[in-house]
Order: structure tokens, then C-alpha cells, then sequence
């Protein structure tokens, strides 16, 4: 027995030798075919449109390392936390274009424009951009860009939830993930309410600002202010929302949690499914989120999908899925990995406030490291856990949407019961 055992710690060492061995060398094709598209994209960008129009984040590393010796210098566009531009956006690193940077050859012409916040949108859609119903109604609108929200209203015969006083509609804002819209939540949890809830509850899905029938604009960089000041614009301003629970998934949970933190006042509960947290402590907090949420290897695949992601600015299948590449991968690097400086503090302040935190993840999640939803109750003891046993990423609400549901009405009810 204990030769068998030996023989398979041995058998699985050696495919994770292997597997990092094809790791490497993918990823080094990879290196190079990014230093490729960045020429290739720019040049095909003015060729068609006249100007190139994506910022060029390899030039400005290698521009920035030229000056100081040191790409972990390069400058921020702006410093006060959520307005950051994270540094996983230069860091990363990419064999090849070091090579070129320590040889000074420079890859592309100097200068680039900066990027402009949501209030100073460019229209209209680039030669790379779906041009879909869906992705450009947003334009119909574009002197007044909001969020597309979908809302539930509560039923007009209204019922008190069980053992508890009649009382106002409970607000319940949701936030999806990357790659996602508001269908995440209309297809699950909307169609799956209790009776009781239908009457108690008032019900946002949001599609984030860049993805579904949201605004995409060309020039953001999709920093966690721009999410913030877009959720509210569309949804807390003009529904009046004095009072809210939050429900989001993945990447949303870290909106959620900037959002729950700057109306820790009106926040009843904030549930986090798959929430990718990793503590601030560390000052490279961005990269040890990048690094394990898109390690560079193969396996197992939605490993490597994330890690593709963030590794390619320009191709573009995100598009078939109601998103540019643009806002995905700005996104995927300003809010995940850039929104890791900041989760102890948006923790720190919830706790204080007395928020309810409820967590839930899946046991099998391969995107999300199950220790996440543990340190956020490390951070906030009174955090409720809640581990769903052989789920994944996806079948954490896929797949056991009733049961699902059924978890978020009863931590709504027992909130409405304390106020």
C-alpha cells in the first residue's frame, strides 16, 4: 500500500512538471505573439480609423524603464485608491518585450492619450467592436449614459415576511461577474423568489458599466470609481435608495464591497458569492491577485482562460459575449487585481458599521481560491460562511438556483427583522 501511495505522489509530480514545462513554452508563444499584436493592432487601428485608439500600456513600461531603471516605478494616473489605475496593468511580466526594452529598441511611436471618465464617453463603436442591438443601444442615449437595470418591483398586494411586522420593500441591488451581465441573475434568482419575497422585495440587476446593454466607452479606463459613480447615477440616485442589501458574484463582489463600504450606512447585507479577496497587506496585493487568479499555465482550463485574458489585450472573442476587449481587460485589471488594495479597507469599515456579511462559495471552485472566503472571516469574524460542497465557480448558483435563492431570502428576512 505504502508503495502505491509513493508511486502516485511520484506520478502526480511528474505531470505537474510537465504540465509547467507546456506551461512555459505556450506562454512563451504567447509572449511573442503579444509583442506582435501590439504592432500588428496599433498599425490596423490607424488603418482604419486614423488613430489608435488603445492606450499602449508595453510603451509606457518600457518608456518609464528607460528613465528609471525600474518598471515598478511607473507613475499613476491618479493616486487616491479607487481611481487607480492597478499596476498588473505594466508589471506583468513578457520575455520578449524585456529583451527589447533592455536592448532600447522601442516598439511603437511615443505618445498615447489618456483615458476619459464616463462623463466624457467617445460614441460610436471601433472596427473590433460588436455592432449588435444589444451593445450599441446604450448610444441611443448617449447624452444621458445610465447603466441598463433591470428592476423587479415588489407585487401590489403586499405581505409581511414570516413572523415579522409589514414594513417597506426590501432594495436588493445585484452585481455580476466577469464575462457576465444581469441574465446571471434574471435567469436564477428572479424567476425562483418566494411568494412572500415577490412582495417584500425590490429587485436591480445591473450590467456593469462595459458589459451587456451598459455604456462601453472606448477611452475609460473602468477603475472602481467609474463602476461606483455609474451604479449610482443609475440606480441609488434616481430609485431613491436610502436602504439596500447587495448580492454579488465573483468580480462583482468587490464592487459590492467599494459600494457597501461607501454607504455602510444604508447597506442592510452584503452576500459575496466566490468573492476573489486577498488581504492588503501587502503592498504588491494587485500582483499576488494576479497571480492567482491567472497564473500562466494550462491547467485546469479556466485557469488558463483568466490567465489569457489578462495576458492579451487585443483579441477580441469577448466580444461575442455583449463586451469590448477594451472594457473586459480594463476591468479584469483595475477592479480585480487593482481592487485588492483596497478589500481590508472596505472590510474594515463594514465591520465597523455592523454590516451583515455572508459569504458563499463552492468547494471545487478552480477560479477563485476556496482560502478567500476563509480570510474574509479572518478579517471580519462575524462573517457567515457558507461552503457548498462539490460546487464550482458557475454550479455555486447554476444548477441550485431554488436552493440558492432560498439562502438569500432568508438572510434578507432576518436582516428586515432587526430594523
Amino acid at each position: 500500500m505504502a508503495t502505491l501511495v509513493q508511486s502516485g505522489k511520484w506520478i502526480q509530480k511528474g505531470l505537474e512538471i510537465i504540465i509547467a514545462a507546456i506551461s512555459w513554452m505556450v506562454f512563451l508563444f504567447l509572449d511573442f505573439l503579444e509583442v506582435f499584436m501590439c504592432i500588428f493592432y496599433r498599425l490596423l487601428d490607424e488603418f482604419l480609423e486614423g488613430k489608435a485608439y488603445s492606450s499602449c500600456y508595453c510603451m509606457e513600461l518600457m518608456e518609464e524603464k528607460e528613465k528609471t531603471g525600474d518598471c515598478h516605478q511607473v507613475a499613476q494616473v491618479e493616486v487616491d485608491g479607487e481611481s487607480e489605475l492597478s499596476e498588473t496593468l505594466h508589471r506583468r511580466r513578457n520575455f520578449f518585450r524585456g529583451l527589447l526594452g533592455s536592448l532600447g529598441i522601442s516598439l511603437v511611436p511615443k505618445g498615447w492619450r489618456n483615458g476619459e471618465s464616463f462623463l466624457q464617453m467617445r460614441h460610436g463603436t471601433r472596427w473590433s467592436d460588436c455592432g449588435c442591438d444589444s451593445c450599441v443601444e446604450w448610444m441611443k442615449n448617449a447624452d444621458d449614459p445610465k447603466l441598463h437595470v433591470v428592476v423587479q418591483e415588489p407585487q401590489t398586494e403586499r405581505a409581511s415576511w414570516v413572523g415579522s411586522k409589514e414594513r417597506e420593500a426590501e432594495n436588493v441591488i445585484f452585481l455580476h461577474g466577469f464575462l457576465s451581465s444581469s441574465s446571471f441573475w434574471t435567469e436564477t434568482v428572479f424567476p425562483n423568489l418566494s411568494e412572500s419575497a415577490k412582495q417584500n422585495c425590490r429587485l436591480f440587476a445591473v450590467d456593469l458599466l462595459g458589459f451587456g446593454r451598459s455604456p462601453k466607452p472606448r477611452d475609460c479606463f473602468y477603475t472602481l470609481k467609474d463602476h461606483l459613480e455609474m451604479i449610482e447615477y443609475s440606480v441609488i440616485g434616481p430609485y431613491q435608495l436610502n436602504s439596500f442589501h447587495l448580492v454579488a458574484h465573483s468580480m462583482g463582489c468587490i464592487i459590492a464591497l467599494a459600494l457597501a463600504a461607501k454607504h455602510s450606512k444604508s447597506v442592510k447585507s452584503i452576500t459575496l458569492i466566490a468573492p476573489p479577496y486577498f488581504s492588503s497587506l501587502r503592498e504588491d496585493a494587485s500582483m499576488v491577485a494576479l497571480e492567482r487568479l491567472a497564473a500562466k499555465r494550462l491547467w485546469p482550463p479556466l485557469l488558463f482562460g483568466s490567465s489569457f485574458m489578462s495576458w492579451n489585450l487585443h483579441f477580441t472573442f469577448i466580444d461575442l459575449t455583449r463586451h469590448t476587449h477594451h472594457s473586459a481587460w480594463h476591468t479584469m485589471h483595475n477592479v480585480i487585481c487593482g481592487g485588492a488594495k483596497l478589500a481590508d479597507k472596505y472590510l474594515e469599515t463594514l465591520r465597523l458599521a455592523k454590516v451583515k456579511i455572508n459569504v458563499i462559495q463552492g468547494t471545487r471552485d478552480q477560479v477563485v481560491p476556496i482560502e478567500c472566503s476563509i480570510n474574509i472571516q479572518k478579517q471580519v469574524q462575524e462573517a457567515e460562511i457558507d461552503k457548498i460542497a462539490n460546487a464550482n465557480h458557475g454550479s455555486v448558483v447554476l444548477g441550485r438556483e431554488k436552493d440558492f435563492t432560498r439562502d438569500l431570502e432568508r438572510i434578507w428576512s432576518s436582516v428586515a427583522d432587526l430594523h
